[in-house]
C-alpha cells in the first residue's frame, strides 16, 4: 500500500498534545504493522469498516485505501481536530466522537457484514469484544491489535479455556496472525501486542435461545476456577451438588472435571439440559 508515513510524535507536538495514559493511548506507527492489520481485514471495495479509537489516523489511512467507507469512532475529543486534518485527503472516512460502548454498531452502520479493524486500548479489550459480538448487527470479521497474552488466551483450546475465550469462540473462530513489538507504538507500551482475527459465524455455535443460559453457566463454572464443575456450578447456580452431579452425568460430563476442560459442544449439551430442567413443572 502506498501510504505516506505519519510522524505521531510530531503531530502531537504540533497540536500541543500528549498521549493520555488513562485512556490507554499507544499510537501504532510502524508501517509494516499497519499494513499487516489492513491486509488481515481482507477489505473488499464495497466494504464498510468500523474503526474504534483511530487516534491520529495512522491505521485509518490504510483502511480507507481499500474500503468504500471507514467509520472511525474516537473517544478523546482532543484528537478530533488533528484526526480530521490527517484524514482530510480521504473523503471516504466519517469521524464520530463518542464512546463505542455507549453506541450500538447498528446506529453507525446499517449495512450487514461490515468489518471491524482497530488498535484498541488494552484495558477495555473484553468489553469492546463483547459489545461487538452481542450487537444485533454483527460484523463478519473483527481484526484487533491487543495485548499478545490476551490474544493467545482468546485462541486457547479445551484444557486451557477461559471465560473470555468461550465468550469469543461461541460467536466466531479466532486466530493470531501476527505479533507486534512494543517499539512499534508511540509511546511504547510495557508489553508486546498481537493481531487477532475473529471470523464471525453466521449463527452462534450455541443457539440464540440458549445464549443467556450459556453465559450464566460459564460464569458459574469459572467463578471458582480451581474447583471441580460439581462444586463450582453448585455454588454459582445455588443448586445442591446432587442436582449438579445429576445434570452433568446426563450430559456425559465427569462432575470432577474443571470448567476449562469443556469444549463448546459439551457446554451446548449442558445448556440444553439445564434449560429443559428449568422448564419442567
Amino acid at each position: 500500500m502506498n501510504v505516506p508515513p505519519l510522524n505521531v510524535s510530531a503531530v502531537l507536538k504540533r497540536f500541543g498534545l500528549k498521549a493520555d495514559k488513562s485512556l490507554g493511548q499507544n499510537f501504532l506507527q510502524d508501517a509494516s504493522a499497519l499494513e499487516c492489520i489492513a491486509k488481515a481485514a481482507e477489505i473488499q471495495p464495497a466494504d464498510i469498516v468500523l474503526e474504534i479509537g483511530p487516534g491520529l489516523g495512522s491505521l485509518t489511512r490504510y483502511l480507507a485505501a481499500s474500503a468504500r467507507e471507514v467509520v472511525a469512532v474516537e473517544l478523546d475529543g482532543r484528537l478530533i481536530r488533528p484526526l480530521e486534518e490527517v484524514l482530510a485527503p480521504h473523503r471516504n472516512v466519517r469521524v464520530t466522537q463518542g464512546n463505542i460502548l455507549d453506541i450500538s454498531p447498528g446506529d453507525l452502520i446499517a449495512q450487514p457484514n461490515y468489518l471491524v479493524a482497530a488498535n484498541i486500548p488494552y484495558y477495555i479489550t473484553s468489553a469492546i469484544i463483547r459489545h461487538l459480538l452481542e450487537s444485533k448487527n454483527k460484523p463478519r470479521r473483527i481484526v484487533l491489535t491487543i495485548q499478545k497474552e490476551v490474544a493467545e488466551r482468546i485462541c486457547a483450546k479445551p484444557g486451557d479455556l477461559s471465560l473470555l475465550a468461550l465468550s469469543v469462540q461461541v460467536y466466531g473462530n479466532p486466530r493470531v496472525v501476527a505479533s507486534i513489538p512494543a517499539g512499534a507504538f508511540f509511546p511504547a507500551p510495557n508489553v508486546d501486542s498481537a493481531v487477532l482475527v475473529v471470523e464471525i459465524y453466521p449463527t452462534p455455535h450455541i443457539e440464540e435461545s440458549l445464549l443467556d443460559t450459556f453465559f450464566k453457566l460459564i460464569k458459574a463454572g469459572f467463578a471458582q476456577k480451581r474447583k471441580t464443575l460439581r462444586n463450582s456450578l453448585s455454588a454459582g447456580l445455588r443448586k445442591s451438588t446432587t442436582e449438579i452431579v445429576e445434570l452433568l452425568k446426563r450430559a456425559n460430563i465427569d462432575p470432577m472435571r474443571r470448567a476449562e476442560t469443556l469444549n463448546l459442544d459439551e457446554w451446548r449439551v449442558l445448556c440444553a439440559l439445564y434449560g429443559s430442567k428449568k422448564a419442567e413443572p
